[in-house]
């Protein structure tokens, strides 16, 4: 006699918790903590610990809890499903770029890490991407000033993106798109306390125009 058949089980559907999130995930989340600084809610400490900590979360679930004791601002929906654009969260150590009555650059052809953390307190931080080499697509950089400046530079072909806030200061990001869906995406996140955060493409610089050059070079 031959056995009956057991009917296969359907695999089990993935907890909307466990979702990988998307950049428009976090975004919203930066949105949502940049509101709360703003109101008073949140430390600039406080913000800084949950911005940071919202682009290294991989899943939905991890982004929730970030914002769990706070109201959403009007308009801004929690996560709960998968974004459209982009995959993937920066990992790995930061490079930290401070600058204490003084000036820090980083500029030229050097391979920039996922996460850096610039600092500025009556400095001035420069952080120049526009020969950059990117080893990942999604670079965050985390720029605090306070009575100082942090500029950031980036090719004109790459996307832009940025949450943040000046207080009696200037925090403001030339937000791009690149037509290119593999081309690097650099988030600029922070605040500016009596000081500037600026970030924005600079003109005729174009990440291929570097990988053409670095072909010669290597050749």
């Amino acid at each position: 006699m031959d056995l009956e058949k057991q009917p296969q089980q359907p695999a089990a559907p993935v907890e909307p918790a466990g979702i990988r999130a998307s950049d428009a995930d976090r975004d919203r989340i930066a949105d949502i903590l940049r509101e709360a600084m703003a109101e008073g809610r949140l430390t600039v400490d406080e913000h800084a610990e949950r911005v940071d900590a919202v682009y290294r979360a991989k899943t939905v679930g991890e982004l929730e809890p970030l914002v769990r004791d706070l109201p959403a601002p009007a308009g801004t929906a929690r996560p709960a499903a998968p974004g459209a654009y982009g995959q993937g969260s920066p990992t790995g150590p930061a490079e930290n770029l401070v600058a204490i009555f003084s000036s820090s650059t980083r500029k030229g052809r050097w391979r920039v890490g996922s996460r850096t953390n610039a600092f500025a307190l009556f400095g001035s931080v420069e952080v120049d991407l526009t020969e950059a080499l990117f080893g990942q697509r999604v670079t965050v950089i985390n720029a605090t000033s306070v009575f100082g400046s942090v500029d950031v530079k980036v090719p004109e072909n790459i996307s832009l993106r940025g949450s943040g806030t000046g207080i009696f200061g200037n925090f403001e990001v030339a937000t791009l798109e690149s037509a290119d869906p593999e081309a690097p995406v650099v988030v600029v996140n922070g605040y500016s306390v009596f000081g500037s955060v600026e970030a924005k493409p600079k003109r005729g610089k174009f990440i291929a125009d570097l990988q053409d050059r670095l072909r010669k070079y290597l050749g």
